[in-house]
Protein backbone atom coordinates (compact mmCIF):
# COMPACT_ATOMS: atom_id res chain seq x y z
CA UNK A 1 0.00 0.00 0.00
CA UNK A 2 2.65 2.42 0.79
CA UNK A 3 5.68 2.36 -0.38
CA UNK A 4 8.75 5.35 0.12
CA UNK A 5 12.02 4.89 -1.53
CA UNK A 6 15.49 6.95 -0.46
CA UNK A 7 13.33 9.60 0.88
CA UNK A 8 15.38 12.58 1.84
CA UNK A 9 13.53 15.68 3.50
CA UNK A 10 14.83 18.86 4.86
CA UNK A 11 13.50 21.22 7.38
CA UNK A 12 15.06 24.56 8.76
CA UNK A 13 18.24 23.67 6.59
CA UNK A 14 18.50 20.67 8.37
CA UNK A 15 18.64 16.83 6.77
CA UNK A 16 16.01 15.17 8.63
CA UNK A 17 15.29 11.89 7.09
CA UNK A 18 18.40 10.36 4.94
CA UNK A 19 17.72 8.32 1.79
CA UNK A 20 14.62 6.51 4.10
CA UNK A 21 13.10 3.53 3.13
CA UNK A 22 9.94 1.79 4.22
CA UNK A 23 7.09 -0.46 2.74
CA UNK A 24 3.98 -0.94 4.59
CA UNK A 25 1.68 -3.96 3.04
CA UNK A 26 -2.38 -3.54 3.06
CA UNK A 27 -3.53 -4.44 5.99
CA UNK A 28 -0.67 -4.96 7.61
CA UNK A 29 0.31 -2.46 11.18
CA UNK A 30 3.91 -1.54 10.86
CA UNK A 31 6.01 0.67 13.74
CA UNK A 32 8.81 3.04 13.59
CA UNK A 33 10.16 3.70 16.86
CA UNK A 34 13.36 5.55 18.52
CA UNK A 35 14.00 8.01 21.08
CA UNK A 36 13.02 11.74 20.51
CA UNK A 37 14.78 13.83 18.30
CA UNK A 38 15.34 10.92 15.88
CA UNK A 39 12.84 11.92 12.89
CA UNK A 40 10.06 9.89 13.36
CA UNK A 41 6.99 12.40 13.58
CA UNK A 42 8.72 14.06 10.11
CA UNK A 43 7.94 11.22 8.70
CA UNK A 44 4.50 11.64 9.61
CA UNK A 45 4.16 15.21 8.50
CA UNK A 46 5.84 14.36 5.35
CA UNK A 47 3.20 11.82 4.60
CA UNK A 48 0.49 14.61 5.31
CA UNK A 49 2.48 17.04 3.04
CA UNK A 50 3.33 19.61 6.35
CA UNK A 51 4.64 22.70 4.39
CA UNK A 52 7.23 23.00 6.51
CA UNK A 53 8.97 19.42 5.57
CA UNK A 54 10.56 19.61 1.95
CA UNK A 55 11.51 16.56 0.05
CA UNK A 56 14.82 16.87 -1.99
CA UNK A 57 14.88 13.05 -3.04
CA UNK A 58 13.48 10.01 -2.97
CA UNK A 59 9.58 8.72 -3.65
CA UNK A 60 6.42 8.14 -1.42
CA UNK A 61 4.42 5.50 -3.54
CA UNK A 62 0.64 5.34 -2.55
CA UNK A 63 -1.42 2.34 -3.60
CA UNK A 64 0.46 2.49 -7.13
CA UNK A 65 0.82 6.48 -7.46
CA UNK A 66 3.49 8.86 -6.54
CA UNK A 67 1.81 11.62 -4.12
CA UNK A 68 5.23 13.60 -3.80
CA UNK A 69 3.45 16.57 -4.64
CA UNK A 70 -0.07 15.72 -3.83
CA UNK A 71 -1.44 18.54 -1.40
CA UNK A 72 -3.22 17.40 2.08
CA UNK A 73 -6.56 17.44 1.10
CA UNK A 74 -5.97 15.56 -1.81
CA UNK A 75 -3.84 12.61 0.24
CA UNK A 76 -6.35 12.91 2.58
CA UNK A 77 -9.61 11.82 -0.38
CA UNK A 78 -7.26 8.67 -0.50
CA UNK A 79 -7.60 7.50 2.68
CA UNK A 80 -4.44 8.66 4.69
CA UNK A 81 -5.87 9.84 7.97
CA UNK A 82 -3.32 11.56 10.73
CA UNK A 83 -3.76 11.22 14.37
CA UNK A 84 -1.46 13.38 16.07
CA UNK A 85 0.26 13.66 19.39
CA UNK A 86 -1.62 17.33 19.83
CA UNK A 87 -4.68 17.68 17.12
CA UNK A 88 -5.45 21.17 16.04
CA UNK A 89 -8.05 22.98 17.26
CA UNK A 90 -10.52 24.92 14.77
CA UNK A 91 -12.55 27.93 15.99
CA UNK A 92 -15.71 28.85 13.85
CA UNK A 93 -16.10 25.08 11.89
CA UNK A 94 -18.51 22.08 13.97
CA UNK A 95 -17.22 18.57 13.97
CA UNK A 96 -20.39 18.07 12.07
CA UNK A 97 -19.56 20.36 9.20
CA UNK A 98 -16.14 19.48 8.64
CA UNK A 99 -17.52 15.80 8.56
CA UNK A 100 -20.50 15.86 6.01
CA UNK A 101 -18.22 17.78 4.07
CA UNK A 102 -15.28 15.66 4.28
CA UNK A 103 -17.61 12.51 3.73
CA UNK A 104 -19.29 14.10 0.32
CA UNK A 105 -16.06 14.82 -0.85
CA UNK A 106 -14.73 11.10 -0.67
CA UNK A 107 -18.29 9.47 -2.35
CA UNK A 108 -18.98 12.27 -4.17
CA UNK A 109 -22.70 11.86 -3.14
CA UNK A 110 -24.80 14.36 -0.31
CA UNK A 111 -24.49 13.34 2.93
CA UNK A 112 -27.95 11.68 4.46
CA UNK A 113 -28.40 13.99 7.72
CA UNK A 114 -30.34 11.44 9.78
CA UNK A 115 -28.03 8.41 8.60
CA UNK A 116 -24.90 10.33 10.07
CA UNK A 117 -26.29 12.12 13.14
CA UNK A 118 -27.26 8.36 14.25
CA UNK A 119 -23.49 7.11 13.13
CA UNK A 120 -22.08 9.64 14.88
CA UNK A 121 -24.01 9.34 18.01
CA UNK A 122 -23.43 5.74 18.25
CA UNK A 123 -20.01 6.53 17.74
CA UNK A 124 -19.87 9.03 20.61
CA UNK A 125 -21.44 6.68 23.59
CA UNK A 126 -18.51 3.89 22.21
CA UNK A 127 -15.73 6.43 22.37
CA UNK A 128 -17.60 7.65 26.16
CA UNK A 129 -17.79 11.19 25.25
CA UNK A 130 -20.82 13.42 24.78
CA UNK A 131 -23.00 13.26 21.82
CA UNK A 132 -23.11 17.07 22.04
CA UNK A 133 -19.39 16.82 20.56
CA UNK A 134 -20.73 16.58 17.34
CA UNK A 135 -21.47 20.04 17.57
CA UNK A 136 -18.58 21.35 18.74
CA UNK A 137 -15.83 23.43 17.36
CA UNK A 138 -13.25 20.61 16.07
CA UNK A 139 -10.95 20.15 19.17
CA UNK A 140 -11.78 23.70 20.59
CA UNK A 141 -11.59 24.06 24.84
CA UNK A 142 -10.88 20.11 25.05
CA UNK A 143 -8.80 18.23 27.06
CA UNK A 144 -5.28 16.36 25.61
CA UNK A 145 -7.81 13.15 26.31
CA UNK A 146 -11.01 14.47 24.60
CA UNK A 147 -8.85 15.50 21.40
CA UNK A 148 -7.77 12.25 20.95
CA UNK A 149 -11.37 10.74 21.14
CA UNK A 150 -12.71 13.46 18.66
CA UNK A 151 -9.86 12.64 16.23
CA UNK A 152 -11.18 8.90 16.54
CA UNK A 153 -15.01 10.24 15.65
CA UNK A 154 -13.69 11.49 12.72
CA UNK A 155 -11.84 8.44 12.36
CA UNK A 156 -14.88 6.41 12.70
CA UNK A 157 -16.58 8.60 10.55
CA UNK A 158 -13.97 8.83 7.56
CA UNK A 159 -13.43 5.47 7.65
CA UNK A 160 -9.68 6.00 6.55
CA UNK A 161 -7.54 2.78 4.55
CA UNK A 162 -3.86 4.15 5.91
CA UNK A 163 -4.04 5.14 9.60
CA UNK A 164 -1.03 7.15 11.08
CA UNK A 165 -0.49 7.33 14.83
CA UNK A 166 2.16 9.66 16.03
CA UNK A 167 2.91 9.53 19.83
CA UNK A 168 -0.61 8.36 20.26
CA UNK A 169 0.01 8.00 24.16
CA UNK A 170 0.72 11.69 24.02
CA UNK A 171 -1.47 13.58 26.54
CA UNK A 172 -3.64 10.32 27.63
CA UNK A 173 -4.70 9.38 31.20
CA UNK A 174 -4.66 5.87 31.38
CA UNK A 175 -8.42 5.23 31.33
CA UNK A 176 -8.43 7.59 28.32
CA UNK A 177 -5.19 5.62 27.00
CA UNK A 178 -7.12 2.38 27.23
CA UNK A 179 -10.51 4.00 25.23
CA UNK A 180 -8.41 5.07 22.47
CA UNK A 181 -6.32 1.68 22.46
CA UNK A 182 -9.19 -0.55 22.59
CA UNK A 183 -11.65 1.68 19.88
CA UNK A 184 -8.24 1.47 17.06
CA UNK A 185 -8.31 -1.98 17.78
CA UNK A 186 -11.82 -2.62 17.40
CA UNK A 187 -11.48 -0.10 14.29
CA UNK A 188 -8.69 -2.30 12.92
CA UNK A 189 -10.50 -5.34 13.49
CA UNK A 190 -13.45 -4.26 11.61
CA UNK A 191 -11.72 -2.37 8.67
CA UNK A 192 -8.30 -4.12 8.47
CA UNK A 193 -6.32 -0.64 7.39
CA UNK A 194 -3.15 -0.49 7.72
CA UNK A 195 -1.58 1.00 10.25
CA UNK A 196 1.67 3.32 10.57
CA UNK A 197 2.71 3.62 14.62
CA UNK A 198 4.92 6.12 15.44
CA UNK A 199 6.24 5.64 19.04
CA UNK A 200 8.83 5.91 21.40
CA UNK A 201 6.83 3.23 23.90
CA UNK A 202 5.96 -0.42 23.43
CA UNK A 203 2.56 -0.25 25.49
CA UNK A 204 0.74 0.68 22.39
CA UNK A 205 1.32 -3.16 21.23
CA UNK A 206 -0.57 -4.40 23.67
CA UNK A 207 -3.72 -3.55 21.75
CA UNK A 208 -2.24 -3.02 18.20
CA UNK A 209 0.63 -6.01 17.51
CA UNK A 210 2.99 -4.76 14.88
CA UNK A 211 3.98 -7.39 11.71
CA UNK A 212 7.35 -5.35 11.38
CA UNK A 213 9.06 -2.89 14.37
CA UNK A 214 11.77 -0.31 13.08
CA UNK A 215 14.07 1.12 14.78
CA UNK A 216 14.82 4.84 13.33
CA UNK A 217 18.03 6.94 13.99
CA UNK A 218 19.63 9.76 11.96
CA UNK A 219 17.00 9.88 9.99
CA UNK A 220 17.27 6.18 8.79
CA UNK A 221 15.63 2.75 9.77
CA UNK A 222 18.61 0.86 11.34
CA UNK A 223 17.49 -2.21 12.45
CA UNK A 224 14.24 -4.25 11.67
CA UNK A 225 12.60 -6.88 13.59
CA UNK A 226 9.28 -8.56 15.26
CA UNK A 227 8.15 -9.02 18.82
CA UNK A 228 11.40 -9.90 20.43
CA UNK A 229 12.88 -6.64 19.45
CA UNK A 230 10.40 -4.83 21.59
CA UNK A 231 11.31 -6.90 24.34
CA UNK A 232 14.78 -5.93 23.50
CA UNK A 233 13.55 -2.07 23.52
CA UNK A 234 12.30 -2.38 26.78
CA UNK A 235 15.16 -4.08 28.71
CA UNK A 236 17.84 -2.09 27.23
CA UNK A 237 16.44 0.84 25.53
CA UNK A 238 17.22 2.68 22.20
CA UNK A 239 21.07 2.99 23.18
CA UNK A 240 21.82 -0.15 22.34
CA UNK A 241 20.85 0.17 18.53
CA UNK A 242 22.57 4.12 17.92
CA UNK A 243 24.91 4.74 15.34
CA UNK A 244 27.08 7.67 14.83
CA UNK A 245 26.09 10.64 12.83
CA UNK A 246 28.91 9.71 10.91
CA UNK A 247 28.31 6.29 9.87
CA UNK A 248 24.41 7.98 9.43
CA UNK A 249 25.48 10.22 6.83
CA UNK A 250 28.56 8.38 4.80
Amino acid sequence: MLKIEDLTVVADNKTILDKLNLTIDTGSICAIMGPNGVGKSTICKVLLNDPNYKIVKGTINYNGKIINDLPTDERARLGLFLLSQVPTAIQGVSNSEMLRIAISERTKEATDILKFHKEAKEICQKLDMPANFIHRDINAGMSGGERKKNELMHLWMLKPEFIILDEIDSGLDVDAFKIVMKSLKEYYQEYKPSILIVTHNTKVFKYLKPDVINILDNGQIIKTGTESLAKTIDETGFETFKISKSVAHE
